[in-house]
C-alpha cells in the first residue's frame, strides 16, 4: 500500500468536525482495502491521511466526493531535500496549515542542525504539531505542546530564514496565555 495526504475542499467544515468525516471517510472506503488513519480540518482543507494501493487512489477520490472535491493529493515518501529548501517548504506548508507536513519536512531539517539551532527548529515543529492537534478539536493537547514549543523557543530571536522568531514566540505566548487557540503564518 501506498501512503497518502489527500486534501478535500473545505466546504464549511471546522476542527469539531473531524470525528464524523473519519467515520464517513472509512465508511466510504469500505469497497477498498485501505486504511484512513486520520483526519484534520484547515480553514481550506479537509485532509486525510490515507494508506492504498495507488491504482485504487483515483476510484477512492471519486467516493470521498460525497464529503468534498479533491484538492490535491501528495504521495507519503521520504525525500531528501536540502536544508535551504527544506526550511522554505516547511515554512509553506506551514502557512497552508498543512500542519502534519511542515512537521515532517521540518524534522529533516531538525536532523541536520548544530546544538544552538537545533531548539529552535524543534521548537517550530512542537508549534505545527501543536496546531495539528487543533485541526483535530483536540484543543488541550494544542496548548500542552504550544507550552513545550515555548521552552525550545525560549532562548532565540532575531530572523531564522525569514521566520521571525520573536513575533512568534509571541503569538505562541498569547495563545496560551489567552487559551483560545488562533492560526497564523510564519
Amino acid at each position: 500500500m501506498d501512503r497518502f495526504m489527500m486534501h478535500l475542499k473545505n466546504t464549511g467544515f471546522g476542527p469539531n468536525d473531524t470525528g464524523s468525516l473519519l467515520q464517513k471517510a472509512r465508511h466510504l472506503s469500505g469497497g477498498f482495502t485501505a486504511i484512513i488513519r486520520d483526519c484534520r480540518v484547515a480553514t481550506k482543507y479537509v485532509e486525510f491521511d490515507v494508506s492504498i494501493d495507488k491504482s485504487y487512489l483515483d476510484a477512492l477520490v471519486e467516493k470521498f466526493r460525497d464529503i468534498a472535491p479533491l484538492d490535491h493529493a501528495k504521495h507519503v515518501i521520504e525525500e531528501h531535500i536540502e536544508k535551504e529548501e527544506a526550511i522554505k517548504l516547511g515554512v509553506f506548508y506551514f502557512n497552508e496549515e498543512r500542519f502534519w507536513e511542515a512537521h515532517e519536512v521540518l524534522e529533516g531539517v531538525w536532523k541536520k542542525c548544530y546544538e544552538g539551532e537545533r531548539d529552535l527548529v524543534q521548537g517550530i515543529i512542537l508549534v505545527a504539531a501543536a496546531l495539528v492537534h487543533y485541526q483535530k478539536a483536540e484543543d488541550s493537547i494544542c496548548l500542552s505542546v504550544l507550552g513545550r514549543a515555548l521552552d525550545k523557543l525560549a532562548h532565540s530571536n532575531g530572523i531564522y530564514h525569514n521566520i521571525n522568531v520573536d513575533s512568534l514566540r509571541q503569538r505562541v505566548q498569547s495563545i496560551i496565555n489567552s487559551g483560545k487557540i488562533s492560526l497564523f503564518t510564519i
